[in-house]
C-alpha cells in the first residue's frame, strides 16, 4: 500500500516510444506501481508488469469513479506526453487535493512536433481540437502564422482541410504529423487545396503555414458585419466597437448579453479571450439559433445562448450562481428589467445599455440622474448618392449609458 500522505497517483508521460522513452522516475513509478490505468493505445506499448492494468473506458468521464476507487494504492494514470497542456491531468486533478498526486511530464506532441519542423515552439499557435470543434481555429486563420493542432483522427485532417478551403485559405501548406517519437512516426506535407492522404494514422497532429487571402477576423474589437449572419437585428459594426470598449473585457470574465439579437456583441466579447464567458438571452428562438451558429462558425461554440425574456430567467439559480463582470442590454430596455438588473449585479459590475428610442432614451436619462455613469449620444453618418452628387446619410442616433454598480 501507498506511504500515508505520500501521492498515491503517478501521472505519467507516456509517447509512442513506450518505455524507450521514459525517465530513470516515471520507470520507477511504473515498477512500483499495484494499479496501471491507460487508454488502449498506451496499454499497447506496455512491457509485462506486476501491477494490475486497467483499460481507460471511453468516454473518459467513466473511468474517474474507478481510479479514485483505488485511493490508496500506487496507481499509474498514463497520459499522452504533458498532462497539463491539452491533457487529462486537468481534469483529473479537479477531483484530487494537491497532495494526491505528482507528475512527471514527457515530451508534448507540440514540443515533438517543433523539432520536426524546425518552428519555434514561441511562435505558433498551440490548439488542441482533438475533442474540441474544429471551427475553434477560426480566430487563428491568419496570413503568415504558423499553427500546431491536435486533431482526433485522419478523417478530422480532411475536415480541417475544409474550413480552410471555405474560409479562403486553400494555399495553406499542411505538414501531417503521425505518430510522433515511435516507429510508426510519418510525417507529410500537403497544400490546402490538394487531395489528402487517405491513410492517416492515429495518434495525428498538423503543422499549418497559414496563406491565402481568406477574410481574417481583426484583432481589434468591431468586426464587419458581414461575417456575422442577422436580419438586420445586429449591433453595428461602429456602435459594436464602442460598446465593447465600454464593456472593456478582461481575461475570465463573465457577460450578459441580453436581446442579443445575432448574437454579435457576445462573440466579440468571447474572441477577446479564450477565457471569457457569455450568456445572452434572446426571446426569439430565431434570432437565438441563429446567434448560435455565428458562435460556433466564428470560433466560440461555448456561447450560451438562453431563450426567452431576460427578465423571466433572472431568478434561474444557475444564473445567480454565476453573477456577471458585465452586462449589455441591446434590445428589451425597460424600467423593471434595470430594476431587476441593479439589485442582482455584484459590486463593480459594468453595465452598458444602448437606446434608440425616444422613451428609451428618456429611461436612460432618469437613471444616469440618479445612479451616475456616463451618458453618451453616438450619432453616425454614411456617405450615400444624393441625386448626381453624394451626401451624408445619418443613422439613427444611440444614447449610450455606462455605468459601475
Amino acid at each position: 500500500m501507498a506511504e500515508e500522505h505520500a501521492p498515491w497517483l503517478t501521472l505519467l508521460g507516456w509517447g509512442e516510444s513506450g518505455t524507450a522513452g521514459l525517465t530513470a522516475a516515471s520507470r520507477q513509478a511504473l515498477d512500483t506501481a499495484e494499479v496501471v490505468f491507460g487508454a488502449r493505445r498506451h496499454l499497447r506499448l506496455l512491457p509485462p508488469l506486476v501491477a494490475e492494468v486497467r483499460e481507460w473506458p471511453v468516454p473518459f468521464a467513466d473511468g474517474i469513479p474507478q481510479l479514485l476507487a483505488e485511493r490508496g494504492r500506487r496507481v499509474v494514470m498514463l497520459v499522452s506526453g504533458d498532462p497539463f497542456w491539452f491533457g487529462a491531468g486537468t481534469t483529473l486533478t479537479r477531483h484530487l487535493a494537491p497532495g494526491e498526486w505528482t507528475s512527471l511530464p514527457a515530451s508534448s506532441t507540440f514540443s515533438l512536433a517543433v523539432s520536426r519542423l524546425g518552428w519555434p515552439l514561441e511562435g505558433c499557435a498551440c490548439l488542441g481540437l482533438h475533442a474540441q470543434p474544429l471551427t475553434r481555429i477560426r480566430p487563428d486563420l491568419q496570413r503568415g502564422r504558423r499553427l500546431l493542432v491536435l486533431v482526433r483522427d485522419g478523417e478530422a485532417v480532411a475536415e480541417l482541410v475544409e474550413l480552410l478551403q471555405r474560409f479562403g485559405f486553400a494555399e495553406s501548406r499542411l505538414h501531417i504529423l503521425e505518430a510522433l517519437g515511435g516507429d510508426r512516426e510519418r510525417v507529410r506535407s500537403v497544400q490546402a487545396g490538394d487531395a489528402m492522404p487517405g491513410d492517416i494514422a492515429h495518434p495525428v497532429a498538423v503543422g499549418l503555414e497559414m496563406a491565402g487571402d481568406g477574410p481574417a477576423l481583426p484583432l481589434t474589437p468591431g468586426l464587419p458585419d458581414a461575417l456575422f449572419e442577422h436580419d438586420g437585428q445586429i449591433t453595428k459594426q461602429a456602435v459594436r466597437a464602442l460598446t465593447l470598449a465600454a464593456l472593456a473585457p478582461r481575461a475570465g470574465e463573465r457577460l450578459w448579453d441580453i436581446g442579443t439579437g445575432s448574437g454579435s456583441v457576445a462573440i466579440e466579447w468571447l474572441l477577446a479571450h479564450p477565457d471569457n464567458h457569455a450568456v445572452a438571452f434572446e426571446r426569439d428562438a430565431e434570432r437565438a439559433a441563429r446567434a448560435r451558429r455565428n458562435a460556433h462558425d466564428l470560433g466560440v461554440d461555448w456561447l450560451e445562448v438562453v431563450e426567452g425574456s431576460a427578465l423571466d430567467v433572472l431568478n434561474d439559480q444557475a444564473l445567480s450562481e454565476q453573477p456577471p463582470d458585465a452586462v449589455f442590454i441591446g434590445g428589451g430596455l425597460s424600467q423593471p428589467l434595470l430594476e431587476a438588473l441593479w439589485q442582482r449585479l455584484p459590486a463593480g459590475a459594468r453595465l452598458v445599455a444602448n437606446a434608440v428610442t425616444l422613451e428609451s432614451e428618456a429611461l436612460l436619462a432618469q437613471w444616469q440622474q440618479v445612479a451616475g455613469g456616463e451618458l453618451l449620444r453616438l450619432e453616425l453618418a454614411a456617405a450615400a448618392p444624393l441625386g448626381t452628387r453624394r451626401g451624408w446619410k445619418a443613422s439613427y442616433p444611440v444614447v449610450q449609458w455606462r455605468v459601475s454598480r
